[in-house]
């Protein structure tokens, strides 16, 4: 007959039994996760490949910093935080707060380069602005993006910025992430629209147009996913 300390000792142990099945899961979160960081890189590098490969121009500058500021930087800097998807999972909060900020301005600074490199293209080519519907949606996406970076700063410095302002920092962070989503998508929405412009279709056809489409509608959903994962449980527990 055991004893009561022997019972308790198997009960223990058998409570600490790992679930394979998580443990699996969490394996394949993990390469799902590699994958899409692999992904935002080659779509980056396949567009800025598809500017220049026709020749060299002014024009070229645009996909190309457009595409490193909202195909790479930002996705890169909204990862930042998740404790599944991150890159620097092991750093702490304060450093990944430092290289989300950095990743974002500079994000920002391509932006401007970008829509400056088109804007000065038509100017030269007296060509009309935003008549297309990747025009229109491009100016309010730059636009957006600065005054998101407007927001992390008076979420970094909340206490300098809005001192006097009755409002709790979760709820500023909660404000910050959302507009993040609602600008990621903008960014890709435009960034698709751009596929159907007659330069991308000109020279990109066939599976590589579609796997493109394909690969900017994927990073999308994985930064949905991860803003949502992130706040909607702190939301449904006020």
């Amino acid at each position: 007959m055991s004893r009561p300390g022997e019972l308790c000792s198997v009960k223990i142990v058998v409570y600490q039994q790992s679930d394979p099945y998580s443990a699996k899961t969490r394996q394949q979160n993990i390469w799902f996760i590699m994958v899409a960081h692999f992904v935002t890189v080659l779509l980056t590098g396949f567009i800025i490949y598809t500017a220049w490969a026709p020749g060299a121009s002014l024009f070229s500058w645009h996909p190309t910093f457009m595409a490193i500021a909202f195909m790479m930087l930002m996705f890169e800097g909204i990862l930042m935080f998740s404790p599944q998807s991150s890159l620097v999972v092991n750093w702490s909060r304060s450093s990944k707060v430092t290289a989300h900020w950095i990743c974002q301005t500079t994000g920002v600074v391509c932006a401007l380069l970008g829509l400056a490199a088109i804007l000065y293209n038509k100017h030269l080519k007296d060509k009309p602005h935003f008549t297309t519907w990747h025009g229109l949606l491009g100016i309010i996406t730059v636009a957006f993006a600065c005054f998101e970076l407007l927001g992390g700063l008076c979420v970094k410095y909340s206490q300098t910025l809005l001192k006097g302002i009755k409002i709790r920092l979760a709820d500023l962070k909660m404000y910050h992430a959302t507009a993040g989503l609602v600008l990621f998508i903008l960014a890709c929405v435009t960034t698709i629209l751009g596929m159907f412009s007659n330069f991308y279709t000109r020279n990109v056809q066939g599976t590589s147009y579609y796997m493109s489409i394909a690969c900017v509608a994927l990073i999308s959903l994985i930064i949905t996913n991860q803003v949502t994962q992130s706040f909607l449980p702190k939301v449904n527990k006020r």
